[in-house]
Protein backbone atom coordinates (compact mmCIF):
# COMPACT_ATOMS: atom_id res chain seq x y z
CA UNK A 1 0.00 0.00 0.00
CA UNK A 2 2.52 2.61 0.64
CA UNK A 3 4.17 2.05 -3.00
CA UNK A 4 0.46 2.41 -4.23
CA UNK A 5 -0.02 5.74 -2.39
CA UNK A 6 3.84 7.18 -3.28
CA UNK A 7 3.57 6.57 -6.70
CA UNK A 8 -0.32 7.90 -6.62
CA UNK A 9 0.87 10.96 -4.94
CA UNK A 10 2.80 11.93 -8.52
CA UNK A 11 -0.13 11.39 -10.35
CA UNK A 12 -2.10 13.63 -8.31
CA UNK A 13 0.14 16.65 -8.73
CA UNK A 14 0.18 16.32 -12.74
CA UNK A 15 -3.64 15.38 -12.18
CA UNK A 16 -3.96 18.85 -10.75
CA UNK A 17 -1.49 21.27 -12.63
CA UNK A 18 -3.09 20.13 -15.89
CA UNK A 19 -6.50 20.77 -15.08
CA UNK A 20 -6.04 24.50 -14.66
CA UNK A 21 -6.73 25.01 -18.26
CA UNK A 22 -9.08 21.92 -19.34
CA UNK A 23 -11.96 22.92 -22.17
CA UNK A 24 -15.59 23.17 -21.04
CA UNK A 25 -17.00 20.19 -20.29
CA UNK A 26 -20.47 19.06 -22.04
CA UNK A 27 -22.60 18.26 -19.17
CA UNK A 28 -25.89 15.68 -19.95
CA UNK A 29 -28.69 18.62 -18.85
CA UNK A 30 -30.99 17.78 -16.24
CA UNK A 31 -33.82 18.24 -18.69
CA UNK A 32 -33.28 15.36 -20.23
CA UNK A 33 -33.73 13.53 -16.76
CA UNK A 34 -36.87 14.96 -15.24
CA UNK A 35 -39.52 12.50 -15.73
CA UNK A 36 -41.42 9.89 -13.92
CA UNK A 37 -41.12 6.19 -13.04
CA UNK A 38 -44.28 4.54 -11.45
CA UNK A 39 -45.15 7.85 -10.13
CA UNK A 40 -41.47 8.98 -8.60
CA UNK A 41 -39.94 11.79 -9.87
CA UNK A 42 -36.56 10.68 -11.39
CA UNK A 43 -33.98 13.69 -11.44
CA UNK A 44 -30.24 14.11 -12.66
CA UNK A 45 -27.61 14.85 -9.64
CA UNK A 46 -24.22 16.78 -10.20
CA UNK A 47 -21.00 17.06 -7.46
CA UNK A 48 -18.02 18.46 -8.36
CA UNK A 49 -14.75 18.73 -6.41
CA UNK A 50 -12.38 21.11 -8.63
CA UNK A 51 -10.41 18.78 -10.95
CA UNK A 52 -13.88 15.68 -11.58
CA UNK A 53 -17.19 16.47 -12.17
CA UNK A 54 -19.85 13.17 -11.72
CA UNK A 55 -23.22 13.59 -13.05
CA UNK A 56 -25.38 10.84 -10.96
CA UNK A 57 -29.25 9.88 -10.86
CA UNK A 58 -31.92 8.58 -8.63
CA UNK A 59 -33.27 5.69 -10.91
CA UNK A 60 -30.74 2.94 -9.24
CA UNK A 61 -28.59 4.89 -7.79
CA UNK A 62 -26.51 5.82 -10.48
CA UNK A 63 -23.42 7.03 -11.66
CA UNK A 64 -24.61 8.50 -15.22
CA UNK A 65 -21.36 10.43 -16.36
CA UNK A 66 -17.97 11.16 -14.90
CA UNK A 67 -15.47 13.88 -16.58
CA UNK A 68 -11.98 13.65 -15.90
CA UNK A 69 -9.05 16.10 -17.23
CA UNK A 70 -6.20 13.81 -19.40
CA UNK A 71 -2.71 14.70 -20.01
CA UNK A 72 -3.25 17.83 -22.22
CA UNK A 73 -5.82 19.13 -19.47
CA UNK A 74 -9.01 18.23 -21.99
CA UNK A 75 -12.37 16.75 -20.01
CA UNK A 76 -13.85 13.83 -21.37
CA UNK A 77 -16.82 11.56 -20.07
CA UNK A 78 -15.26 8.09 -19.41
CA UNK A 79 -18.27 6.67 -18.41
CA UNK A 80 -20.73 4.24 -20.52
CA UNK A 81 -24.15 4.31 -20.27
CA UNK A 82 -27.49 6.35 -21.22
CA UNK A 83 -28.06 10.02 -21.30
CA UNK A 84 -31.48 10.49 -20.76
CA UNK A 85 -33.82 8.95 -17.98
CA UNK A 86 -36.22 7.54 -20.75
CA UNK A 87 -33.43 5.45 -22.30
CA UNK A 88 -32.65 3.93 -18.92
CA UNK A 89 -36.10 2.95 -18.88
CA UNK A 90 -36.19 2.01 -21.85
CA UNK A 91 -33.30 0.33 -23.44
CA UNK A 92 -31.77 -2.71 -22.07
CA UNK A 93 -30.80 -2.60 -18.95
CA UNK A 94 -27.13 -3.23 -18.93
CA UNK A 95 -26.72 -1.82 -15.28
CA UNK A 96 -24.95 0.95 -16.54
CA UNK A 97 -23.39 2.56 -13.04
CA UNK A 98 -25.78 1.13 -11.53
CA UNK A 99 -26.04 0.29 -7.19
CA UNK A 100 -26.73 -3.01 -7.70
CA UNK A 101 -28.28 -5.29 -5.21
CA UNK A 102 -29.80 -7.08 -2.96
CA UNK A 103 -27.13 -9.59 -4.31
CA UNK A 104 -24.35 -8.10 -6.93
CA UNK A 105 -23.08 -10.76 -9.44
CA UNK A 106 -25.02 -14.38 -9.66
CA UNK A 107 -26.92 -17.00 -7.53
CA UNK A 108 -26.28 -20.39 -8.79
CA UNK A 109 -30.08 -22.14 -9.40
CA UNK A 110 -31.89 -18.88 -8.59
CA UNK A 111 -31.84 -20.04 -4.97
CA UNK A 112 -30.38 -20.26 -1.73
CA UNK A 113 -31.21 -21.49 2.08
CA UNK A 114 -30.85 -19.52 5.61
CA UNK A 115 -31.49 -21.53 8.38
CA UNK A 116 -32.82 -24.94 6.03
CA UNK A 117 -35.17 -22.43 4.73
CA UNK A 118 -35.07 -22.24 0.54
CA UNK A 119 -35.94 -18.48 -0.96
CA UNK A 120 -36.25 -18.77 -4.47
CA UNK A 121 -34.70 -15.69 -6.84
CA UNK A 122 -36.08 -14.70 -10.63
CA UNK A 123 -34.51 -16.94 -13.00
CA UNK A 124 -33.23 -13.91 -15.28
CA UNK A 125 -29.29 -15.55 -16.32
CA UNK A 126 -30.76 -18.76 -17.97
CA UNK A 127 -31.13 -20.73 -14.33
CA UNK A 128 -29.07 -18.24 -12.29
CA UNK A 129 -30.27 -15.11 -10.39
CA UNK A 130 -27.83 -12.15 -12.04
CA UNK A 131 -28.06 -8.97 -10.14
CA UNK A 132 -31.40 -10.33 -8.03
CA UNK A 133 -33.58 -10.04 -11.08
CA UNK A 134 -35.12 -7.87 -13.15
CA UNK A 135 -36.78 -5.35 -10.87
CA UNK A 136 -34.19 -4.96 -8.46
CA UNK A 137 -32.44 -2.29 -6.38
CA UNK A 138 -31.47 -0.58 -9.99
CA UNK A 139 -35.11 -0.18 -10.94
CA UNK A 140 -35.65 1.37 -7.91
CA UNK A 141 -36.40 4.95 -7.73
CA UNK A 142 -33.73 6.39 -4.52
CA UNK A 143 -34.29 8.87 -2.25
CA UNK A 144 -31.73 11.51 -2.30
CA UNK A 145 -30.14 14.34 -0.10
CA UNK A 146 -27.29 16.31 -1.82
CA UNK A 147 -25.03 17.85 0.90
CA UNK A 148 -23.06 20.46 -0.59
CA UNK A 149 -21.36 19.95 -4.13
CA UNK A 150 -19.36 16.56 -3.15
CA UNK A 151 -21.44 14.64 -1.20
CA UNK A 152 -24.82 13.04 -2.39
CA UNK A 153 -27.03 10.15 -0.36
CA UNK A 154 -29.09 7.65 -1.79
CA UNK A 155 -32.14 5.85 0.18
CA UNK A 156 -34.61 2.95 -0.32
CA UNK A 157 -36.00 0.57 2.04
CA UNK A 158 -36.35 -2.98 -0.02
CA UNK A 159 -39.39 -4.86 1.55
CA UNK A 160 -39.28 -8.39 2.87
CA UNK A 161 -39.43 -10.85 0.10
CA UNK A 162 -38.64 -8.33 -2.37
CA UNK A 163 -37.20 -9.83 -4.97
CA UNK A 164 -37.58 -13.53 -2.84
CA UNK A 165 -34.97 -11.82 -0.57
CA UNK A 166 -36.36 -12.06 3.27
CA UNK A 167 -35.78 -9.11 5.48
CA UNK A 168 -36.99 -5.38 5.30
CA UNK A 169 -33.21 -3.99 4.82
CA UNK A 170 -32.76 0.27 4.86
CA UNK A 171 -29.78 0.75 2.72
CA UNK A 172 -27.59 3.79 2.61
CA UNK A 173 -25.00 4.76 -0.34
CA UNK A 174 -23.50 7.46 -0.06
CA UNK A 175 -21.28 8.97 -3.43
CA UNK A 176 -18.32 11.57 -1.64
CA UNK A 177 -15.95 13.05 -4.10
CA UNK A 178 -12.81 14.03 -1.88
CA UNK A 179 -10.02 16.20 -2.64
CA UNK A 180 -7.83 13.59 -3.33
CA UNK A 181 -9.80 12.96 -6.40
CA UNK A 182 -11.36 9.66 -5.16
CA UNK A 183 -14.97 8.79 -6.09
CA UNK A 184 -15.98 7.10 -2.77
CA UNK A 185 -19.11 4.71 -2.71
CA UNK A 186 -20.50 3.92 0.77
CA UNK A 187 -23.09 1.16 1.52
CA UNK A 188 -24.61 1.02 5.00
CA UNK A 189 -27.75 -1.23 5.51
CA UNK A 190 -29.74 -2.98 8.48
CA UNK A 191 -32.28 -5.43 8.63
CA UNK A 192 -35.05 -6.86 10.29
CA UNK A 193 -34.65 -10.57 9.61
CA UNK A 194 -31.58 -12.81 8.90
CA UNK A 195 -30.93 -12.47 4.94
CA UNK A 196 -28.06 -11.94 2.30
CA UNK A 197 -26.93 -8.80 1.26
CA UNK A 198 -24.07 -7.97 -1.34
CA UNK A 199 -23.98 -4.60 -2.86
CA UNK A 200 -21.80 -3.04 -5.56
CA UNK A 201 -21.50 -0.56 -8.13
CA UNK A 202 -21.60 -1.69 -12.10
CA UNK A 203 -19.84 1.45 -13.49
CA UNK A 204 -18.48 1.44 -16.80
CA UNK A 205 -15.58 2.75 -17.70
CA UNK A 206 -13.77 3.47 -20.51
CA UNK A 207 -10.45 5.58 -20.07
CA UNK A 208 -9.98 6.94 -23.34
CA UNK A 209 -13.60 8.43 -23.18
CA UNK A 210 -17.09 7.06 -23.46
CA UNK A 211 -17.42 5.72 -27.01
CA UNK A 212 -13.66 5.74 -27.86
CA UNK A 213 -13.37 2.16 -29.07
CA UNK A 214 -11.75 -0.93 -27.08
CA UNK A 215 -10.41 -0.84 -23.93
CA UNK A 216 -8.45 -3.67 -25.04
CA UNK A 217 -5.48 -1.09 -25.00
CA UNK A 218 -5.74 -0.21 -21.79
CA UNK A 219 -3.02 -1.33 -19.26
CA UNK A 220 -4.91 -3.69 -16.52
CA UNK A 221 -3.32 -4.61 -12.91
CA UNK A 222 -4.91 -6.67 -10.10
CA UNK A 223 -4.06 -7.29 -6.54
CA UNK A 224 -4.65 -10.72 -6.14
CA UNK A 225 -2.45 -13.88 -6.88
CA UNK A 226 -6.03 -16.07 -7.06
CA UNK A 227 -9.21 -16.11 -8.68
CA UNK A 228 -12.91 -18.17 -8.44
CA UNK A 229 -13.06 -20.06 -11.54
CA UNK A 230 -16.57 -21.13 -13.04
CA UNK A 231 -18.26 -23.39 -14.86
CA UNK A 232 -20.39 -23.55 -17.83
CA UNK A 233 -23.31 -20.95 -16.36
CA UNK A 234 -20.50 -18.72 -14.78
CA UNK A 235 -21.43 -19.94 -11.31
CA UNK A 236 -18.08 -20.74 -9.12
CA UNK A 237 -16.96 -24.16 -8.68
CA UNK A 238 -16.11 -23.53 -5.36
CA UNK A 239 -12.10 -23.59 -6.16
CA UNK A 240 -10.02 -20.75 -5.36
CA UNK A 241 -7.13 -21.03 -7.48
CA UNK A 242 -3.98 -19.21 -8.39
CA UNK A 243 -3.76 -16.69 -11.85
CA UNK A 244 0.24 -17.95 -12.13
CA UNK A 245 0.74 -18.91 -15.69
CA UNK A 246 -2.73 -18.65 -16.96
CA UNK A 247 -4.88 -15.51 -18.80
CA UNK A 248 -5.72 -14.43 -15.18
CA UNK A 249 -2.70 -13.36 -14.00
CA UNK A 250 -2.92 -9.28 -14.04
CA UNK A 251 -0.42 -9.25 -10.34
CA UNK A 252 1.84 -7.20 -13.06
CA UNK A 253 0.28 -4.52 -14.90
CA UNK A 254 -0.31 -5.99 -18.63
CA UNK A 255 -2.65 -5.49 -21.99
CA UNK A 256 -5.86 -6.47 -21.13
CA UNK A 257 -5.59 -7.68 -24.70
CA UNK A 258 -2.62 -9.79 -24.43
CA UNK A 259 -3.73 -12.72 -23.65
CA UNK A 260 -7.69 -12.66 -23.98
CA UNK A 261 -7.42 -14.74 -27.20
CA UNK A 262 -5.33 -17.64 -25.55
CA UNK A 263 -7.51 -21.11 -25.62
CA UNK A 264 -8.85 -21.60 -22.54
CA UNK A 265 -12.04 -22.86 -21.28
CA UNK A 266 -12.62 -20.06 -18.32
CA UNK A 267 -12.47 -17.34 -21.22
CA UNK A 268 -14.65 -19.64 -23.55
CA UNK A 269 -17.25 -19.59 -20.87
CA UNK A 270 -17.19 -15.68 -19.85
CA UNK A 271 -16.53 -14.50 -23.79
CA UNK A 272 -13.58 -12.85 -22.13
CA UNK A 273 -13.13 -12.01 -18.44
CA UNK A 274 -15.97 -12.01 -16.44
CA UNK A 275 -14.93 -13.27 -13.41
CA UNK A 276 -13.98 -12.29 -9.84
CA UNK A 277 -10.36 -11.96 -8.25
CA UNK A 278 -9.90 -12.73 -4.66
CA UNK A 279 -7.65 -9.60 -3.07
CA UNK A 280 -4.48 -10.35 -1.48
CA UNK A 281 -4.52 -8.87 1.94
CA UNK A 282 -8.27 -9.06 2.52
CA UNK A 283 -8.60 -10.74 6.32
CA UNK A 284 -12.05 -11.16 7.70
CA UNK A 285 -15.28 -9.76 7.63
CA UNK A 286 -14.55 -6.62 9.95
CA UNK A 287 -14.66 -4.30 7.55
CA UNK A 288 -11.94 -2.18 8.90
CA UNK A 289 -8.98 -2.85 6.21
CA UNK A 290 -9.32 -1.01 3.03
CA UNK A 291 -6.97 -2.38 0.75
CA UNK A 292 -6.13 -2.29 -2.86
CA UNK A 293 -7.90 -4.10 -5.33
CA UNK A 294 -6.71 -3.06 -9.21
CA UNK A 295 -5.35 -0.31 -11.32
CA UNK A 296 -5.48 0.89 -15.15
CA UNK A 297 -4.19 2.71 -17.25
CA UNK A 298 -5.22 4.34 -20.50
CA UNK A 299 -1.28 4.91 -22.34
CA UNK A 300 -2.85 7.55 -24.69
CA UNK A 301 -4.61 9.77 -22.35
CA UNK A 302 -2.77 9.21 -19.66
CA UNK A 303 -5.81 8.50 -17.17
CA UNK A 304 -5.50 6.37 -14.14
CA UNK A 305 -7.73 5.02 -12.19
CA UNK A 306 -7.26 2.99 -8.80
CA UNK A 307 -9.34 0.85 -6.76
CA UNK A 308 -9.98 0.28 -3.10
CA UNK A 309 -12.20 -1.44 -1.08
CA UNK A 310 -12.91 -3.78 1.85
CA UNK A 311 -14.16 -6.34 0.34
CA UNK A 312 -12.27 -9.43 -0.33
CA UNK A 313 -13.28 -9.64 -4.24
CA UNK A 314 -13.14 -7.71 -7.34
CA UNK A 315 -15.04 -9.08 -10.83
CA UNK A 316 -13.34 -7.60 -13.46
CA UNK A 317 -15.50 -7.66 -16.71
CA UNK A 318 -14.57 -6.24 -20.24
CA UNK A 319 -17.37 -5.28 -21.76
CA UNK A 320 -17.90 -8.51 -23.77
CA UNK A 321 -22.02 -8.13 -24.45
CA UNK A 322 -21.64 -4.75 -24.96
CA UNK A 323 -21.82 -4.86 -28.88
CA UNK A 324 -24.17 -2.77 -30.29
CA UNK A 325 -25.55 -1.30 -27.97
CA UNK A 326 -26.26 2.46 -28.44
CA UNK A 327 -24.85 4.68 -25.87
CA UNK A 328 -24.88 8.09 -25.08
CA UNK A 329 -24.95 10.64 -28.06
CA UNK A 330 -26.22 8.09 -30.07
CA UNK A 331 -22.77 6.23 -30.04
CA UNK A 332 -23.23 2.46 -30.56
CA UNK A 333 -20.54 0.75 -28.24
CA UNK A 334 -18.08 -2.14 -29.91
CA UNK A 335 -17.76 -5.48 -27.60
CA UNK A 336 -15.16 -4.45 -25.14
CA UNK A 337 -15.93 -1.07 -25.29
CA UNK A 338 -15.80 -0.51 -21.57
CA UNK A 339 -14.76 -2.54 -18.52
CA UNK A 340 -16.32 -2.74 -14.84
CA UNK A 341 -14.52 -3.33 -11.71
CA UNK A 342 -17.40 -4.63 -9.37
CA UNK A 343 -16.09 -4.78 -5.50
CA UNK A 344 -17.64 -7.44 -3.96
CA UNK A 345 -18.12 -10.41 -2.01
CA UNK A 346 -17.78 -13.63 -3.98
CA UNK A 347 -20.40 -14.79 -6.84
CA UNK A 348 -22.94 -17.41 -5.46
CA UNK A 349 -21.41 -17.17 -1.47
CA UNK A 350 -25.07 -18.06 -0.24
CA UNK A 351 -24.05 -21.58 -1.79
CA UNK A 352 -20.72 -22.02 -1.23
CA UNK A 353 -19.90 -22.07 2.39
CA UNK A 354 -16.77 -21.99 2.17
CA UNK A 355 -16.41 -18.74 0.73
CA UNK A 356 -16.40 -15.17 3.13
CA UNK A 357 -19.86 -15.28 4.49
CA UNK A 358 -22.56 -12.83 3.28
CA UNK A 359 -25.36 -13.42 5.57
CA UNK A 360 -26.43 -10.24 7.66
CA UNK A 361 -28.43 -10.25 10.86
CA UNK A 362 -30.89 -8.80 12.89
CA UNK A 363 -27.90 -7.35 15.38
CA UNK A 364 -25.45 -6.58 12.78
CA UNK A 365 -24.61 -3.06 10.71
CA UNK A 366 -23.74 -3.61 7.15
CA UNK A 367 -20.91 -1.65 5.59
CA UNK A 368 -19.31 -1.97 2.32
CA UNK A 369 -16.86 1.33 0.41
CA UNK A 370 -15.23 0.83 -2.89
CA UNK A 371 -12.80 4.03 -4.12
CA UNK A 372 -12.13 4.96 -7.81
CA UNK A 373 -9.42 6.98 -7.99
CA UNK A 374 -8.62 9.17 -10.47
CA UNK A 375 -5.15 10.66 -11.82
CA UNK A 376 -2.63 10.89 -14.88
CA UNK A 377 0.41 8.98 -15.38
Amino acid sequence: MRGVKTLFTVFLISFTACNKNVNKMELITAESFITTYKGENIELYTIKNGNITCQLTNFGARVVAIFTPDKDGKMKDIVAGYDSAKDFIELPEAFFGTTVGRYGNRIGNAQFEIDGKLYKLEANNGKNSLHSGSNSLNRKVWNTKQIGDTILEFTHTSPDMSEGFPGNVTIKVVYELTDENELKIEYFAETDKKTILNLTNHTYFNLSGQGSGSINNHYLEINADNYTPVDNNLIPTGQVVPVRGTPFDFINSKKISKDIERKHMQLQYGFGYDHNWVINDWENDKNDKIIFAARVIEPNSGRVLEVFTNEPGVQFYGGNHLGGMKGKNGVIYEKRGAFCLETQHFPDSPNKPEFPSVILDVDENYYSICIYKFGLK
